[in-house]
């Protein structure tokens, strides 16, 4: 199997590259588009595997969606499965918004099923609760392949853990075609708000509502909504742009990101006041639509405890950012970092083989920074974003650094390796037995 190999950059980080379009706002669009009975248009696309995933899903469930010069085009509807069968590959998130929603299927059951990995990922809590709103549906140990029959949910007052987002963005999803209002109560600790508050602002764009407690963890949905057409655009990918003001922080830089000039409504968009307050130079161009890091080569400065419970998707790229700035920084509340497409916590520890001085105290990571890493192999655990993370550390280590699962970035950020060329990186995909006997050489 091939590695990425990366080298230590000596150079300024110089170009310009385009942020690409944030896949949370698209698997939401595509899904609720595919609920409103009529036309949807989106601007703004992604070839993110996972957004591949949900399209195939919806395929199968008889959705029809185009693609466009700029967009997509959503035919909403009934769903009509084509053989039963629901491809949702590797995406997490794509199962767990659609397999409740597998109940308004016409005619037969339909059955959801993944990869390995996926089926690896126990989601008994999200089940259960299908099961209280009156799913009826089959699966072994609670995990992937789901059987789910058609009928659509009573609804009523449902409580689920807070661990996982999608567990409750799947629940609200479904909660509008309840036969009786539907309360959703998530059991305390709550994690990942910010997903869950954009999944409720993304529904209300559909013309479905939902009312938050004031306590901030239950939510009422009223029964019998419908999911109206809607037309919008989509927001920059802040999850991907952190890798940029990682790397832009990192080494001396002069890099334009073009498409983002703010944080928006996007769950990750913490990481652009992150970085500005570790002082890495960020010049904001709201009136062009984009954000400039420049400088002659600084230290970001650490000090700073950050609570991951809402932002877990950025513990890769902070334990990167933090284990190279001047000080200590405290990431809190890591343990929904532990259960994504691989335990991040764990992933990220491997930043010691480099040199990184960065420890697990409970549910923290203790990190203090280093002035330079060394290389190593890394195991990114077939993880999109542990591979960016590794492969931005691995700039500034000395030597050639070798990380196992060099395609995984495509989950996310297609284009990573892409901009990374273009901004002058060496990161180059080669067999490793190849790689020891030559220099390795682009694909």
């Amino acid at each position: 199997m091939g590695r990425l190999f990366v080298n230590t950059n000596e150079g300024k980080v110089k170009g310009t590259v385009r942020v690409p379009s944030s896949k949370y706002h698209l698997h939401r669009a595509l899904i609720f588009g595919s609920l409103a009975d009529g036309q949807s248009k989106i601007t703004g696309q992604s070839n993110a595997l996972h957004i591949k995933d949900t399209l195939n899903s919806l395929e199968d469930l008889g959705i029809k969606v185009t693609k466009t010069s700029d967009g997509y085009v959503v035919e909403g509807g009934n769903y009509i499965p084509k053989n039963g069968n629901v491809r949702v590959g590797s995406s997490g998130t794509t199962s767990q918004f659609l397999i409740g929603l597998g109940s308004r299927s016409v005619g037969e059951a339909v059955t959801f099923d993944g990869h390995k990995a996926l089926k690896a990922r126990p989601m008994g809590p999200l089940l259960n609760a299908l099961s209280d709103m009156g799913v009826k549906l089959e699966a072994q140990d609670h995990r992937l392949p789901v059987t789910v029959h058609p009928g659509l949910p009573k609804g009523g007052h449902i409580k689920i853990q807070g661990t996982l987002s999608q567990w409750i963005s799947g629940l609200l999803i479904l909660a509008p075609f309840a036969s009786q209002d539907t309360v959703v109560e998530a059991l305390p600790p709550l994690n990942e708000k910010t997903y869950i508050n954009l999944t409720i602002e993304m529904m209300s764009q559909f013309g479905v509502k939902v009312i938050e407690h004031e306590n901030g963890r239950m939510w009422t949905v009223p029964a019998n909504q419908e999911y109206k057409p809607c037309d919008l655009a989509l927001e920059p990918d802040l999850s991907s742009a952190a890798f940029l003001f990682v790397l832009g922080a990192l080494h001396p830089s002069d890099l334009i990101l073009e498409g983002i000039s703010a944080a928006g409504s996007h769950p990750e968009g913490k990481v652009l006041e992150i970085v500005q307050q570790m002082g890495v130079p960020v010049t904001v161009d709201e009136e062009n639509d984009r954000i400039h890091i420049q400088h002659n080569g600084i230290r970001p400065t650490a000090g700073l405890e950050i609570d991951m419970k809402d932002i877990p998707d950025l513990i890769p790229a902070m334990s990167v950012l933090a284990a190279l700035s001047q000080g200590q920084t405290i990431l809190k509340n890591i343990g929904p970092g532990r259960l994504k497409e691989s335990d991040r916590v764990k992933a990220m520890l491997q930043l010691n083989k480099m040199g990184a001085d960065i420890k697990e105290v409970g549910d923290d990571l203790i990190i203090n920074g280093v002035e330079s890493l060394h290389s190593a192999s890394i195991s990114t655990y077939n993880d999109h974003r542990v591979e960016m993370a590794f492969a931005l550390a691995a700039t500034r280590a000395s030597g050639t650094s070798d990380l196992t699962f060099p395609n995984a970035y495509k989950i996310s950020y297609p284009e990573f390796l892409d901009h990374m060329a273009q901004l002058g990186l060496d990161m180059r995909i080669k067999n490793k037995q190849d790689a020891d006997r030559k220099e390795p050489v682009s694909v």
